[in-house]
């Protein structure tokens, strides 16, 4: 079976403007109402663009040579932003995610040895076995039903987040979490316009004030947490060898402090939003462009057919499932876009910036730049094949970031991805309902503005 032109599927986007810069108003709306919608066709075009304006230097960096130098080369000299922290900051600031400076390297040499590759694969049953305990409870049959992918795979992935990282401690949350995460996600987590124009903590958001009773409900869910495992640990009982325990008792090299319970609740709700909902996001865009494209359907089911997660090498014998969500990733990046500022001048792609410069690197844009990518807007798996991957540069991908701030669960990531569609789709033929496109918009992720629902009919007894 054979992949066209004629059958390559090329989802809808946005509409893109043309033009020049746009004008203040215009920009504080699109930041708050759908930040995509900055983007103009010379954004997908143009290696980088410099401007200067109300809110200071600006730098659009869309070429991998650039990316290499902000993320790898001279990432000493950029840190993040300060919308970042505004808007991130009341939940995660304590976090790895916003940490900076020598906050971040400790934390960073801490939680190092939790992901590495020997300890993720340990993980892999665990993983395989939620996924088929949680399809079973779909109840599929050969009529199929239709169903809400958004908030199905957010309990999948928080059910894997919550056997895997702590123990099956936060079973039986995920539906109260989800609530909250998308009240969250959609009113405190905007980019309010007083945040862009940086004016002072005490001035009220109307999104924070909206999502504060969701963010005082992660606080105490997670502070609950932190504190019963700390009075089981320092009590000598037995602990659960999982990441909340490892994170309690780790120490810094040499004997230094550990992280404070602050610290440990911080990347708990870091590891809720960049792991939990980032995959379930990727995996929900993916089942969607599967579910538009028979020929890489057939090809992904026929390796979930033969899936076995007890067979050494099983992730090498899911080449097109592995491609299929990579490719999804390129299309949909779960953060779209990434801002540092300039600690000191620098020279980037030939153009001099000043201390201060905010520097915009976007995966949105990156990975459907016209100069880098063939056909950039079409679902190509075959581009991440084993035998093309090599000619994908690593600094025009990076879903994951690149550099010392490299995602830490990138492949915890991507082994959780690519075991949940080798179970729902060896169970489901999963159907596209409607014509009609699900809408991205950037809220902190890159979510479908209404729910994606597919229709998910048995394949054959379990």
């Amino acid at each position: 079976m054979s992949i066209t032109a004629d059958t390559v599927y090329r989802p809808q986007v946005p509409p893109r403007r043309s033009g020049g810069p746009l004008s203040t108003p215009a920009f504080l709306w699109l930041s708050w109402r759908d930040p995509l919608r900055i983007w103009s066709d010379r954004h997908f075009e143009l290696p980088q663009i410099h401007g200067r304006g109300l809110f200071g230097e600006m730098l659009v960096v869309s070429h991998p040579d650039g990316v290499r130098h902000v993320l790898t080369e001279n990432a000493a000299n950029y840190v993040k932003g300060d919308l970042q922290r505004r808007v991130l900051g009341p939940l995660l600031a304590e976090g790895l995610l916003l940490a900076e400076g020598e906050d971040w390297r400790r934390a960073r040499r801490i939680m190092a040895p939790l992901f590495t590759p020997a300890r993720i694969g340990g993980l892999t049953r665990r993983m395989a076995e939620v996924c088929k305990a949680r399809i079973a409870g779909w109840s599929l049959a050969p009529q199929g039903r239709i169903m809400d992918m958004d908030s199905e795979l957010s309990g999948l992935t928080f059910d894997i987040l919550s056997a895997t990282m702590f123990s099956d401690d936060l079973g039986g949350q995920a539906a109260g979490f989800e609530r909250a995460l998308n009240s969250y996600l959609s009113a405190g987590a905007r980019i309010d316009p007083l945040d862009v124009m940086g004016a002072p903590d005490w001035a009220p958001r109307l999104g924070r004030i909206a999502s504060h009773r969701s963010a005082v409900f992660f606080e105490k869910r997670v502070t609950a947490l932190v504190a019963a495992r700390r009075a089981r640990v320092d009590a000598g009982h037995p602990a659960p060898p999982d990441l909340l325990t490892a994170l309690l008792t780790a120490r810094d090299e040499g004997g230094g402090r550990g992280l404070s319970d602050s610290e440990v609740a911080a990347n708990i709700l870091t590891f809720i939003l960049a792991g939990h909902e980032t995959t379930a996001r990727a995996l929900g865009w993916t089942l969607h462009l599967l579910s538009r494209q028979p020929e890489v359907m057939a090809r992904v089911q026929a390796e979930a057919d033969g899936f076995d997660i007890d067979q050494p090498g099983w992730a090498d014998r899911l080449p097109w499932i592995r491609a299929a969500f990579e490719e999804t990733m390129r299309l949909f990046p779960p953060a779209p876009t990434m801002a540092r500022k300039a600690l000191e001048a620098d020279v980037i792609g030939g153009q001099a910036i000043g201390a201060g410069t905010t520097v915009v690197i976007s995966p949105w844009v990156l990975q459907r730049h016209r100069r880098l990518w063939d056909d950039p807007d079409a679902f190509k798996p075959e581009r991440f094949l084993p035998e093309n991957r090599k000619a994908v540069d690593r600094y025009a991908y990076i879903p994951f970031s690149a550099g010392p701030r490299v995602c830490i669960g990138a492949s915890f990531a991507v082994q959780e991805a690519m075991i949940a569609l080798a179970v729902i789709l060896r169970e489901a033929q999963v159907e596209a309902i409607t014509r009609a496109e699900p809408r991205p918009v950037h809220q902190v992720t890159l979510r479908a503005r209404r729910p994606i629902e597919l229709r998910l009919r048995k394949r054959r007894a379990a």
